[in-house]
């Protein structure tokens, strides 16, 4: 079967470029209440990281409480963040620490929902030089 799927609308795409840079500006600056609060309110919401696998909404803001607050600055490369529709989204990045030889990569799944874009699922994961 095959359908029609309204892909990057410039409306949309616009929507979600602009929540990821206002996730990234509060993941760098350990702003946990934005970041907790761009995430699901859920039992459902997933967040697989890099030495942590995490379900549930107040697992996501346990692990943003303990996380240490230096050294969280970054650099994304290759960024691609993709709209299904006007509520679904995509983005996936590379990031890279300065002084690290390894890449970094994110992926977020994004959702709207009445309170606005949230994200249900994520994962980062890191790789060798």
């Amino acid at each position: 079967m095959t359908t029609t799927m309204d892909i990057n609308r410039p409306e949309v795409l616009r929507e979600v470029s602009d929540v990821f840079a206002r996730y990234e500006a509060a993941l760098v600056g350990n702003d946990t209440a934005t970041l907790a609060a761009l995430f699901w309110h859920a039992d459902a919401v997933v967040r697989y990281g890099a030495g942590e696998n995490l379900v549930g909404i107040e697992a996501i803001r346990a692990f943003r409480a303990a996380r240490p607050s230096a050294g969280l600055s970054r650099t994304l490369a290759n960024t691609v963040i993709t709209t299904f529709g006007s509520d679904f989204a995509t983005a996936m990045t590379e990031y890279h620490r300065e002084g690290s030889p390894r890449v970094g990569r994110q992926s977020q799944t994004w959702v709207r929902f009445d309170e606005g874009w949230r994200v249900v699922a994520a994962h980062v994961s890191l790789i060798g030089p």
